[in-house]
């Protein structure tokens, strides 16, 4: 079993695969981004919701369009999305071997490369709003008012009847194809590679100087546009280059704090949590004698404080704890609006009536 995985091992480098974890972590990094924002954006709704609410209804649509530009701009200069660049891989097209590979920073052919945003970008959200509709539907099967022999009830019953199977049925294609990855039967850990005709590969040492020295050459060899039209086509690139390169370098900044953000919500990770930010227990109340006539406490914890006399009807002071007669505390607290031991500003709504076993 040690000699076969080694044989795996040593394919995956001569062929310049990347590894299964490094693949399954590229794939998890964009995963941890959306929730992230979608947190962000959720407590500026609740903020001020007149002026963040727009942000936290279009979400959706917002993110969509933000991942567009990033994973364009990515695969058009690096050959690979953002957190495949991130993590040092690109895309590769099926059949491109040796000397035939493009350079990365050449980027996707342009076939490939909107087949890429389509499964990256375009997939991602469907899946979302489908998710988001299986809910609703689930919500209103519970609260329903059509009647149970409705034409509609019966097919979005059987639509969220059927939608868990159909939902494990992908999960199982993916599963199925990262196994075939790992014993080296396939060349995508993910069925959307295949179908975009892109495999994963590891950046070379050309691919890297490539990368390094194409802003410099793209300046020196940039030439003044020529007409007007021209010019306001360079700005509006510039444009979309500058916003794309902005949010993968903020990105690319917040990965780390994501990272660990993910460690800290871990559920492996909550008892430390709780161990580290538990408050200490409340020390009991103190005895504040600010009216010179206020009673002391009795020895007895059946004696009230205030007529010296085993308790009737146990009344607790909700701001302070302490227990009285009902009748003797409700005068003190209509005339003081103040507990007797404490001095705690009390009210009338603050005593409880305690019950014990015998009533």
């Amino acid at each position: 079993m040690a000699e076969h995985g080694a044989h795996i091992a040593a394919a995956s480098v001569q062929d310049d695969q990347p590894s299964i974890f490094e693949v399954v972590a590229q794939d998890s990094l964009m995963t941890a981004v959306r929730p992230a924002l979608q947190h962000v954006v959720k407590v500026l709704a609740e903020s001020n919701p007149a002026r963040y609410g727009f942000f936290w209804r279009w979400f959706d649509e917002i993110f969509a369009l933000l991942d567009l530009l990033l994973q364009q701009h990515y695969l058009s200069k690096t050959s690979a999305s953002f957190s495949e660049n991130f993590y040092g891989l690109k895309r590769i097209v099926t059949g491109d071997t040796g000397k035939l590979q493009r350079l990365a920073s050449a980027g996707l052919p342009k076939k490939q490369l909107w087949k890429s945003v389509m499964f990256l970008v375009l997939l991602p959200y469907l899946k979302v709003k489908l998710e988001k509709l299986v809910a609703s539907l689930r919500e209103e099967d519970e609260y329903s008012i059509h009647p149970p022999s409705s034409c509609w009830k019966r097919f979005y019953r059987a639509f969220l009847a059927a939608y868990p199977f159909v939902n494990m049925a992908w999960e199982g294609w993916f599963l199925v194809q990262q196994l075939r990855y790992i014993l080296g039967k396939a060349q995508h850990h993910s069925p959307l590679l295949s179908l975009a005709g892109v495999r994963l590969g590891r950046l070379t040492i050309q691919d890297i100087q490539a990368l390094e020295h194409r802003p410099a050459e793209a300046a020196m060899m940039h030439q003044p546009a020529r007409s007007v039209a021209e010019k306001i086509k360079w700005a509006v690139k510039k444009a979309v280059g500058g916003a794309a390169l902005s949010l993968s370098t903020g990105l690319s900044v917040g990965v780390f704090f994501l990272q660990f953000l993910e460690w800290w919500y871990s559920s492996e990770n909550q008892e430390t949590i709780k161990s580290l930010t538990a408050l200490p227990t409340p020390p009991p109340p103190v005895h504040l004698d600010y009216n010179p006539d206020s009673p002391l406490l009795p020895k007895l914890k059946t004696v009230c404080p205030l007529c010296r006399k085993t308790r009737v009807n146990d009344t607790v002071l909700a701001t302070s704890g302490y227990v009285f007669c009902y009748r003797c505390v409700l005068i003190y607290v209509r005339s003081h609006q103040a507990c007797p031991v404490t001095g705690y500003p009390t009210e009338v709504q603050h005593l409880i009536k305690l019950y014990s076993p015998d009533n």
